[in-house]
């Protein structure tokens, strides 16, 4: 099961609706960022939903890595995977 980061920049007025689709998927973490773990099925879903959500001027990120261990991972300040600031 990879575990991916997701970043997507949208116009302001459509950044619900990534937010919403992501959050079904992913942990928010920061305001267009997204991560965690997801299966093959569920992240070919996700792409899917990506392609047929998107105007032509903005843009979706997915980084995939095969495990959450390889992800060298800096939080400075308060760790939003632990706070629900943004549920």
């Amino acid at each position: 099961m990879p575990y991916i980061i997701a970043v997507y920049d949208v116009d302001a007025d459509r950044t619900h609706l990534f937010l919403k689709l992501f959050r079904r998927y992913l942990t928010h973490i920061q305001n267009s960022v997204l991560e965690g773990f997801i299966t093959d099925g569920r992240l070919q879903r996700l792409r899917g939903e990506i392609e047929a959500l998107l105007e032509p001027h903005e843009s979706v990120l997915i980084y995939e890595v095969s495990s959450e261990d390889y992800v060298d991972r800096t939080v400075f300040g308060t760790d939003p995977k632990a706070d629900d600031t943004f549920l």
